[in-house]
């Protein structure tokens, strides 16, 4: 059993790209979905897509590598826990590693990326970060 699902995912995103495979699966959570999408939209992931095996859902993830063979993910960190929740503002929130990571918050418009939320005047809970 899984205390933190997005712990987790993002445990099996970062050994899988380190270990430089093409594909790697995760447990199904809306939560985790909403994270993809934003690493999917930044270009961190390739794809990802959701499989259903007799009433289990499973998360299907296409990692990114350039063209090198580099993994394009730097380094992936929770940083609010079950154990110590962590928000942020909206001030907070402007630019992570000069714009080349993003900061995935759960707010009351949804998941969505640090400078939406910026752009949008919202703070939430910091959910984690990627670069």
């Amino acid at each position: 059993m899984v205390n933190d699902i997005i712990a987790d995912s993002l445990t099996r995103i970062r050994n899988a790209s380190m270990r430089r495979l093409d594909t790697t699966t995760l447990y199904y959570a809306k939560i985790v979905v909403s994270i993809l999408e934003i690493f999917k939209s930044k270009g961190f992931i390739k794809d990802f897509n959701v499989n259903d095996k007799e009433g289990k859902q499973s998360i299907s993830v296409q990692l990114a590598y350039d063209d090198r063979g580099y993994s394009v993910i730097n380094e992936v960190k929770r940083i609010s826990k079950p154990g110590r929740r962590v928000y942020k503002s909206h001030t907070e929130l402007k630019r992570f590693k000069n714009g080349y990571g993003t900061i995935v918050v759960s707010t009351n418009k949804g998941v969505i990326g640090n400078e939406e939320a910026y752009k949008a005047n919202v703070g939430g809970e910091a959910l984690c970060s990627i670069w």
